[in-house]
């Protein structure tokens, strides 16, 4: 599998130990930079790259992903977000790693460098590569109704409990509950 990477400063550290253990672990690695440290470069010029990256490889058929990583992780999933066809999930444990594949087919995973130490984002990003999205008809449906709003910009329709006014049954703020 392909990983495209782009990190800004503070996501250099990490971006350097991901590309050694992604080739040790045999990934191909596509960094898209930054190569130097530089306080004041800016994450979008890097993370778009990396998103666009794994949207054309995905185009043609590769099996691709990426990673993005900044202090927080924050801006550069909003970046990566911005190119079409990315789903990128911003992973703060391994937990939210699994369910960004599992549940939400994302093929981006952004992580803070600041925000955990370098074996614990390993962890999130190597869970987050091997898992595999589920497949379960509701979160296929979601994804579905997303892809339909980029293209469309038509919003899905409400739900009939929306519609009605009603508190579903097992809500225990029903009136007769």
């Amino acid at each position: 599998m392909r990983v495209h990477l782009g990190s800004d400063h503070a996501g250099l550290e990490l971006k350097d130990h991901l590309t050694t253990w992604l080739v040790d672990h045999d990934y191909e690695v596509v960094d898209h930079g930054p190569f130097v440290y530089d306080a004041l470069d800016d994450y979008p010029c890097f993370c778009l790259r990396a998103a666009e990256g794994v949207a054309a490889d995905r185009a043609d058929g590769l099996e691709s992903m990426g990673v993005v990583i900044g202090g927080s992780g924050n801006g550069e999933q909003i970046a990566a977000n911005k190119v079409e066809g990315i789903r990128c999930a911003l992973a703060w444990s391994e937990e939210t790693a699994v369910l960004a594949r599992e549940h939400n087919d994302a093929n981006v995973v952004s992580v803070g460098g600041r925000m955990h130490p370098v074996e614990e984002m390993t962890r999130f990003i190597e869970l987050f590569l091997t898992t595999p999205f589920s497949g379960d008809e509701r979160h296929a449906r979601r994804i579905g109704q997303l892809t339909t709003y980029d293209e469309t910009g038509e919003l899905p329709p409400l739900p009939e409990s929306a519609l009605r006014g009603t508190v579903p049954d097992s809500s225990p703020d029903r009136p007769d509950a």
